[in-house]
């Protein structure tokens, strides 16, 4: 009897931040682009996109859906989705993307064309891949997606650090937040944080647990910075930023209160929010200095 084909909601395979490289024999490197996970599924009868959360969004890509139509029923990819504008990934443009309702979707295709960078391959005609090496999947990834071309692409690997740090210097101006290392004998890992990821070390990724001041116009927003689960202030936000914090907050249920360390203030009370949203803040300064936030991010990203 043959196994029975992934349907969506499957769990993500997830990367770990790390300060440096990983280097030596066995490791394979790919840039890591500035857009939305997704998971594409062509099934028998139907193509279906899936957010990193699980909530399905074809609706929102049709032009995607369009596309992956083209891959062979039982294929179901990873990978990124992105907007090219003037020679770079535009961020801006996914999140208008990936917000669209079915009505507006078709007019934001032909204005803000996707595309989707692959670099997984979990099912292959219906079989099951995620327990074979990447280094195999990453190979049948690239027989599935010759014929086919843009808007549905393979993302550039390599095994070469050297070459994987070229690409860390020189692909910033490009959009691209640095790199995702792998073992080429690894198997896809749902769930588990086995990858590896370095970004550019001015700035880091916080989970927005809650805020201070009013939902609509918060001072400051609490942040939980990756590997470590006490939570902490952000600098006061900006007068841009604090009306673009109300506007995403706002659809997020309050889910009680806490306490945050705040630099120079000590533990403060904050009104905590359910998850879905993400910070870009500066790598130098976390809990000493206060988290600058540069940028805020819905967690489907």
């Amino acid at each position: 009897m043959s196994a029975p084909a992934l349907r969506p909601p499957l769990t993500v395979a997830l990367a770990q931040a790390v300060p440096t490289l990983p280097r030596g024999a066995g490791w394979a490197y790919e840039p890591k682009f500035d857009g939305h996970r997704m998971l594409v599924f062509r099934e028998a009868e139907r193509v279906v996109l899936q957010a990193r959360s699980g909530r399905i969004i074809t609706g929102a890509f049709p032009d995607l859906a369009d596309a992956a139509r083209e891959l062979r029923p039982g294929t179901v990819l990873d990978g990124e989705v992105v907007v090219w504008s003037g020679g770079r990934t535009d961020f801006a443009a996914v999140q208008r993307r990936a917000a669209a309702t079915p009505a507006r979707a078709p007019l934001l295709a032909r204005r803000l064309p996707a595309s989707y960078a692959a670099f997984d391959l979990l099912a292959d005609a219906g079989r099951d891949l995620r327990a074979e090496p990447y280094g195999r999947r990453r190979a049948r990834l690239l027989e599935v997606l010759a014929p086919l071309g843009p808007p549905l692409q393979a993302v550039p690997m390599t095994t070469s650090a050297d070459t994987a740090l070229t690409w860390y210097e020189t692909l910033p101006a490009s959009g691209i937040e640095g790199l995702v290392a792998k073992r080429l004998d690894a198997p896809y890992r749902a769930g588990h944080r086995a990858w590896r990821k370095l970004r550019h070390t001015d700035t880091r990724e916080a989970v927005v647990i809650g805020h201070t001041g009013s939902v609509t116009r918060p001072a400051a927003l609490v942040l939980v910075l990756p590997g470590d689960d006490v939570p902490v202030m952000s600098s006061p936000l900006s007068a841009a930023l604090r009306a673009e914090a109300g506007r995403a907050l706002a659809p997020l249920a309050a889910e009680g209160s806490g306490t945050a360390v705040a630099a120079g203030l000590g533990e403060v009370a904050y009104r905590a929010v359910a998850e879905g949203l993400l910070a870009e803040v500066e790598w130098a300064t976390t809990r000493h200095a206060g988290a600058v936030v540069l940028r805020l991010r819905d967690a489907e990203g």
